[in-house]
């Protein structure tokens, strides 16, 4: 059945100027369109804001409500469940989400994510992979890194790390500082990932090679990357709220849900990344979703499993850097949508002509209550629990198609 043709009017485009937006064919076909198709179905936004849907960088498992609850329209899954090292193991993840979400696998570098050979990448490209990731860990050994970043960009793809040298970080459930010193939890020290990422980034250097640090959460590992990008290398990275809005405090209680990879930093770390999503050294806001059961989590501190569920609480977070200065609307969606689809080589993630009609309506305003207990996600193990945000999407649309 052919779907009618859409018209959003009375909207705020992507949080700013009052407009409307014609969807053809699943595609968007006009902004602001002066005439419109016959038998055109319409929509009143109300004053709301009118978004892309959020592509969403690097989730852990595939959670179609909480992705959607969430304004989740697209969703990079990491390589480890499975792993994802083989191109019959892509296209059945590639399929996982389909007709509603659409999820884009990211090859495992390496065969079983040991970080010793390379996988099959260009096989698994053809079944759907759509960028190249090391999982959860970083590939030690500089030599195999080398060989993927090399072949990857052959191919033309992005390779997505974990940055911790897993020499200082081994055994590790916390950060150096006064809060893991007083809780009596192994921890290491901070310049772990800016060590892992100097060596990733002469390599870039030295290959030519594009990379995505999935998660930069230090002063001097964005300092790094800083000065990366100053010299024109091929370099993007990401993070996710909890890096932005909370510190190693939040462990205070031996809070397991606050047990995270990377772990949280201390509060000058926090204020440098706040400042670095400001001044546009951050690329990617993404969600880290990684839901963990009472099984994973409800132990004590040090064997409790990293991770928590990321994606309903992404956009409220990311509205919160928008009402307290950090961000403007259209960077926001610069980091949650465009630059993701970017990096995927997708036609998405922009309210541009053309581009797959994935759209969101927001209320910017609606305040409502993060509640583990009440998550739409199979698991709800959010450090965020409790806290009052404010911001929900009200319509969800994929390919034109409505789906909430």
């Amino acid at each position: 059945m052919e779907l009618k043709p859409l018209l959003i009017t009375n909207a705020r485009l992507l949080g700013g100027e009052a407009g409307s937006l014609l969807v053809a064919g699943g595609r968007i076909a006009a902004l602001n369109p002066s005439d419109t198709p016959e038998g055109t179905d319409t929509v009143d936004a109300k004053g709301q804001w009118l978004a892309p849907g959020i592509v969403d960088f690097g989730v852990f498992a595939t959670d179609k409500p909480a992705f959607h609850f969430g304004g989740i329209t697209r969703a990079a899954l990491m390589p480890d469940s499975g792993p994802l090292d083989g191109a019959g193991l892509v296209e059945r993840a590639a399929k996982g989400g389909k007709p509603d979400l659409w999820v884009h696998p990211l090859a495992a570098a390496t065969k079983g994510l040991a970080g010793a050979e390379l996988a099959e990448i260009g096989l698994m490209q053809q079944a759907g992979a759509r960028a190249v990731a090391t999982g959860r860990a970083r590939i030690a050994d500089a030599g195999v890194m080398r060989r993927v970043l090399s072949y990857a960009a052959s191919l033309g793809l992005t390779v997505i790390t974990h940055s911790e040298d897993e020499g200082l970080t081994a055994g590790a459930v916390a950060t150096d500082g006064e809060m893991a010193t007083r809780l009596g939890l192994a921890s290491a020290p901070a310049i772990a990932e800016a060590m892992a990422i100097a060596r990733d980034l002469m390599l870039v250097e030295e290959t030519g090679a594009p990379i995505h640090v999935r998660q930069v959460t230090t002063a001097r590992g964005l300092d790094l990357v800083r000065a990366a990008k100053a010299k024109g290398l091929p370099v993007t990275c990401g993070i996710t709220p909890a890096h932005l809005f909370l510190s190693d405090t939040a462990i205070g209680d031996f809070r397991t849900f606050a047990r995270l990879s990377p772990p949280l930093r201390s509060e000058d770390d926090r204020h440098a990344c706040l400042s670095a999503i400001a001044d546009g050294t951050i690329d990617v806001l993404a969600s880290g979703h990684d839901p963990r059961g009472p099984e994973d989590k409800r132990l004590p501190f040090a064997e409790a499993l990293p991770g928590m569920a990321g994606a309903e609480t992404l956009l409220a977070m990311g509205l919160q850097l928008v009402r307290d200065g950090h961000v403007t609307p259209a960077r926001l969606f610069d980091l949650l949508a465009a630059t993701p689809a970017k990096l995927l080589g997708l036609d998405a993630g922009a309210l541009t002509v053309g581009a797959e009609a994935d759209l969101i309506l927001i209320n910017e305003g609606a305040p409502w209550q993060v509640d583990a207990k009440r998550m739409a996600a199979w698991a709800g193990n959010t450090p965020f629990d409790g806290m009052p945000v404010q911001g929900r999407v009200t319509a969800l649309w994929k390919g034109g198609q409505r789906i909430r």
